[in-house]
């Protein structure tokens, strides 16, 4: 989330008129992330979260919403998309691709428990599970394709050791894919900061902007890689274990799926290395951006290689 495109207090309560939600009282940009425009807004029927799509277009975005609202339905707490007074959920506000979404309860944490692992295992899992009903596919926009491109991209701004090591696990995923694993629809970005804490419990799971059809054990590891990770870039056994356990309650890992665990670790970590390399030498303008640092997971890539990792249960 972050501000490319300024909105004013006149803009949104123009773009109010199309639907039924009251009275604009506030509205707030939201300064986190680097993909899309982010306000709170708050109307005198509730509060809620606009966004307009700096990158995804109107004929692309179809699938995000009607995801989203898939996944409320069947209780996964996620934004639903509100519709207009026409019944779209997709509007454009300020030459932009625009929708509002319900506000969820909680807060992101910065640093994960054992509890908070289980609690966010378990309901990746129901995620998980829902998905599978979900009839529209949207492939991963940041596979093995995308990670080709980007890697000559970014390339030139590396030391000729980060590219030896970018290029040859480039190269080890393309010829150790995870193709014959259980898939299904995946969060694909489901760090701490899009995961809203309700005391012990899961308020709300946010930002679906990168969901995909793909491996669902390379979600767990995207996953993981963030919630169960110790700041030397290994993971930490206690609340590794207890999100696998918990996921494994709702939807048990096949025989497969452990075996390939060290890999999808592995792939998960490179592709917000690649991500993060990308933000920061070829950013976008943007009025509010914050690029995180990539050698975060470039040592977390690192600390995969060295290990073979059991799926720890």
């Amino acid at each position: 989330m972050a501000v490319f495109t300024r909105v004013t207090d006149a803009d949104i309560t123009a773009w109010l008129n199309n639907y039924s939600l009251g009275s604009l009282l506030e509205l707030q940009g939201i300064p986190a992330g680097i993909e899309n425009t982010n306000y709170f807004v708050t109307t005198s029927n509730g509060r809620f979260v606009l966004t307009l799509f700096e990158k995804l277009t109107s004929g692309e975005l179809p699938f995000y919403l009607n995801l989203m609202a898939h996944l409320a339905r069947h209780g996964i707490p996620c934004p639903s998309p509100v519709a207009d007074k026409n019944n779209f959920f997709l509007g454009t506000l300020n030459e932009k691709p625009a929708c509002i979404v319900s506000r969820l309860p909680g807060k992101s944490v910065t640093l994960s428990t054992t509890t908070h692992c289980s609690a966010v295992g378990a309901m990746l899992g129901q995620l998980h599970s829902a998905g599978l009903s979900f009839g529209d596919v949207m492939p991963n926009p940041r596979g093995s394709a995308w990670r080709a491109t980007a890697t000559k991209q970014v390339s030139k701004f590396l030391s000729a050791q980060d590219q030896v090591l970018l290029n040859s696990e480039v190269d080890y995923h393309t010829h150790n894919a995870l193709n014959d694993l259980p898939r299904g629809v995946v969060h694909a970005d489901l760090f701490r900061d899009n995961v809203l804490m309700d005391g012990e419990r899961v308020g709300g799971l946010i930002d679906f902007y990168f969901a995909c059809d793909d491996c669902l054990l390379y979600d767990v590891a995207i996953t993981v890689n963030d919630w169960c990770m110790q700041n030397e870039g290994e993971l930490d056994e206690e609340r590794t274990r207890a999100f696998l356990r918990a996921y494994h309650t709702v939807r048990p890992f096949t025989e497969l799926e452990a075996a390939s665990w060290s890999t999808a670790l592995r792939v998960a970590a490179l592709r917000f290395w690649i991500s993060r390399l990308f933000d920061l030498h070829l950013p976008r303008e943007g009025e509010i951006v914050n690029p995180h640092n990539p050698e975060q997971f470039k040592r977390i890539l690192q600390a995969h290689i060295a290990t073979t990792h059991p799926i720890w249960l």
